[in-house]
């Protein structure tokens, strides 16, 4: 009903016909393929993956049938199902037609939920059949998500498959549209200043989706005097017998009105599930004031906003269209709702549950946005309000957000067969679903909240610092101190919707009583540079990243981070005149690179040009010993374009000594090279070395210049798929982080936090 996007041959399309095709035919026909989790490589792969080790899962499951969750991809695991006969809004076109749909669905529970998913199309048009064939793959599947089936069919198999089956049925035409629109109303209600107990709904459409509407309403404390059922006959009202159902007669009302006309006029809030011109402008005009109007008829709603905008301005709009403001999306929904379920395996999706996720999804619509939304709105950031009342599908937070909502609800009223007792953890395990950062992350936000630091944000008047500083605060990771002119802090965070909260302060070399010590500690440094001590002091008093690194250098705080507004080696030169690096260390780029299946640690990709030999031994010591605190047994590999002599090179000899230097250094961590990224990286080629010191693929990689490893780790973001994230800057005496210029608000708050672990030791 209202889905991603538009339909071919209609209007407000970003897209040619040819264009549709071709994304569907381009490479391998459509959007789905099987990949393996598990090595295939060996004889020995295949032995445990198949006959004879498969057979001792087989026994656990035959005698404990819930182990299927531990051993098989079950718990994973959702069918998408459909007969076809109710495609989009383009009617009965059949099952292989509605294949396409299917695949697109399941490529957004992988992409939104980390959700496996594989579409089955029935070829039937009898419930009864339909039925039968479903109910006996339940054993395969964790859930069921049954899409376009035609009312009021699916009523009726939705309904008994929710009888026959111990998982989840979800029919999300129905529930997926209702719990988005209901959160929708949740908000437009709260910015109108109305009750929901008082509020007047009149929904048109009584198919699958306006019963749904109407049923999740009532669920949410609507009367149900209070809500009027259309469909093409008019108003649903108690004694009328042409077109009814069982489904239509449980929502009739007691009322004299008989046209979706009459009904309208004085109504608070308008639902619709129907088709294209149902709405007139009379009957927007005839609504109460500050009429609530969605309108999510797809791809042509009922009334479009420019229609009702000519009519009145104090209405709030919503339609099923990606090109207005306020889309009704189901993505919003099921692939959050399956995900909550299937972690605590749920025996059924209840209304509790969809209660639970339209909450949810209001409040979130309330918060202020992050990064990502800004970019799906052409940086343009909204704020709450008439044209921002539903979170859009890219916002990174509803994969926290919506399957927690889901989860406890389920618990709560006892469909839970694995309950969870670590909400924490499961919070850091869907962050990791969604952004493969996050798993690393979570040990250095763990380590920094038991003992939260004071950082210094330098660029403190640029509105993505101050939202990253709220966000440090905000997240217990430390206090957040904003260098910058008071007045322009306040307006600039004023201007952007950000609150200053508790754990954000202020500084600037203006208010400051340490402005003198600051400029002596400078001078001290730099007397015998060239500079004057005046010098120092407008250095002090002008530039914000000589003002913040000073704070740390004499212990007023106790990291910073700056980069936003200029070049990475600019601010490190600011920071290197006033912080020193350890004692035997030198500081250099460390990014990381979370890869498919493996992270590595690349050094050093910020600092040296072109190190010398004793340069690479120190960066692969002070690497490796940066591993091991975030929780990886180093193995370092030290590379070249040649493997072990070959191809001989000039350049190859630097690192060949550096080898050596860490031989005679004697460290505790396994190290090779010189050898070339592919051997370092699969064991197969690196079996052809077998006196090779590394026990496995490295997961610390030292580049031998600083060109090589900035290509390298651009390249892997770029065209491998992978997250990496850095370059982190380690090895000065006190901790410091650059993020890149015009950084996101997330990078901020990581660098930030990666300050705060740095000053944790």
């Amino acid at each position: 009903m209202a889905e991603t996007g538009n339909t071919g041959g209609r209007s407000g399309l970003s897209f040619t016909e040819q264009e549709a095709l071709l994304f569907h035919q381009q490479g391998r026909p459509g959007k789905l393929e099987i990949v393996p989790t598990k090595p295939m490589a060996t004889q020995r792969d295949l032995s445990l993956a198949y006959s004879p080790g498969v057979a001792v899962p087989v026994l656990k499951i035959a005698e404990d049938p819930s182990l299927a969750y531990d051993y098989t991809t079950r718990g994973n695991m959702v069918a998408v199902i459909s007969n076809g006969t109710a495609i989009l809004g383009l009617g009965n076109l059949g099952p292989l037609a509605s294949k396409p749909v299917m695949e697109g669905k399941a490529v957004l529970f992988k992409r939104f939920a980390d959700v496996d998913s594989i579409d089955l199309e029935v070829d039937t048009d009898d419930v009864d059949a339909f039925v039968n064939c479903v109910r006996y793959l339940g054993p395969s599947f964790g859930g069921i998500n049954l899409e376009d089936i035609k009312a009021p069919d699916c009523f009726v198999i939705e309904s008994r498959l929710r009888e026959l089956m111990d998982i989840p049925v979800f029919h999300d035409d129905q529930h997926g549209t209702a719990i988005i629109a209901a959160a929708g109303i949740l908000n437009a209600l709260h910015l109108t200043g109305r009750d929901i107990k008082d509020a007047r709904l009149v929904c048109n459409g009584a198919g699958a989706a306006g019963i749904a509407c109407v049923e999740l309403v009532k669920a949410l404390g609507m009367p149900h005097g209070n809500v009027i059922l259309c469909d093409t006959k008019g108003v649903v009202w108690q004694g009328r017998t042409e077109g009814m159902n069982q489904w239509k007669s449980a929502h009739a009302a007691v009322t004299d009105r008989r046209t979706l006309a009459e009904a309208m006029d004085g109504a608070d809030v308008f639902f619709g599930v129907s088709a294209k011109g149902a709405l007139t402008p009379a009957m927007v005009a005839s609504m109460a004031a500050n009429p609530i109007i969605f309108a999510m008829a797809n791809p042509d709603p009922e009334i479009t906003p420019e229609e009702v905008a000519a009519i009145r301005g104090d209405a709030i709009m919503a339609t099923g269209r990606s090109d207005y403001a306020n889309q009704v999306n189901n993505v919003l929904g099921f692939p959050y709702i399956f995900r909550g379920a299937l972690d605590v395996q749920a025996t059924t999706i209840n209304e509790a549950m969809k209660v639970a996720a339209a909450h949810a999804l209001a409040l979130l619509a309330r918060e202020d946005v992050p990064d990502e939304v800004a970019a799906a709105y052409r940086g343009n950031r909204p704020r709450f309000g008439r044209d921002y009342i539903i979170p859009v599908p890219f916002d990174p937070r509803l994969i926290t957000t919506i399957p927690e909502a889901v989860a406890r609800a389920a618990i709560e009223t006892g469909v839970a067969k694995r309950p969870i007792v670590d909400w924490e953890a499961y919070r850091h395990n869907l962050s990791a679903r969604r952004d493969p950062a996050a798993g690393t992350l979570q040990r250095v936000f763990s380590k920094v909240k038991q003992k939260p630091r004071r950082i210094v944000f330098a660029e403190g008047e640029e509105p993505q610092v101050i939202r990253a500083a709220a966000s440090f605060a905000a997240q217990g990771l430390g206090t957040a101190v904003l260098i910058g002119r008071e007045a322009e802090i306040e307006a600039a965070a004023l201007d952007a919707g950000i609150d200053l909260k508790d754990g954000m302060v202020m500084e600037s070399a203006r208010s400051s009583t340490r402005t003198r010590a600051y400029a002596d500690h400078l001078y001290s440094r730099l007397q015998r540079k060239g500079y004057l001590f005046r010098d120092c002091q407008r250095m002090i008093n002008t530039d914000r990243n000589h003002f913040a690194a000073a704070m740390v250098a004499l212990g007023d705080a106790d990291g910073m981070v700056s980069g936003v507004t200029r070049n990475y080696s600019v601010v490190l030169e600011d920071v290197r005149r006033l912080i020193d690096p350890k004692t035997g260390q030198r500081p250099i780029g460390v990014s990381i690179a979370l890869c498919r299946e493996r992270t590595v640690l690349i050094a050093d990709t910020a600092v040296h040009d072109m190190p010398t030999a004793e340069e690479l031994a120190t960066i692969a010591i002070q690497t490796a010993r940066f591993a091991r605190r975030l929780g990886h047994e180093p193995r370092v590999a030290m590379l070249a374009y040649s493997t072990f002599g070959h191809p001989h090179g000039e350049r190859s000899e630097r690192v060949r000594e550096a080898v050596a230097i860490l031989d005679s250094a004697r460290v505790d961590f396994e190290y090779d090279g010189e050898m070339a990224a592919d051997v370092a990286l699969d064991p197969d080629k690196m079996a052809l070395y077998p006196f090779c010191r590394l026990t496995g693929p490295a997961n610390v990689l030292v580049m031998p210049a600083f060109h090589s490893a900035s290509i390298a780790t651009k390249m892997l973001q770029e065209l491998g798929g992978s997250t990496v994230i850095g370059p982190l800057l380690i090895g000065l005496d006190r901790p410091a982080q650059i993020v890149p210029l015009g950084a996101k608000v997330s990078d901020i708050v990581n660098m930030a936090a990666f300050a705060a672990f740095d000053a944790a030791g």
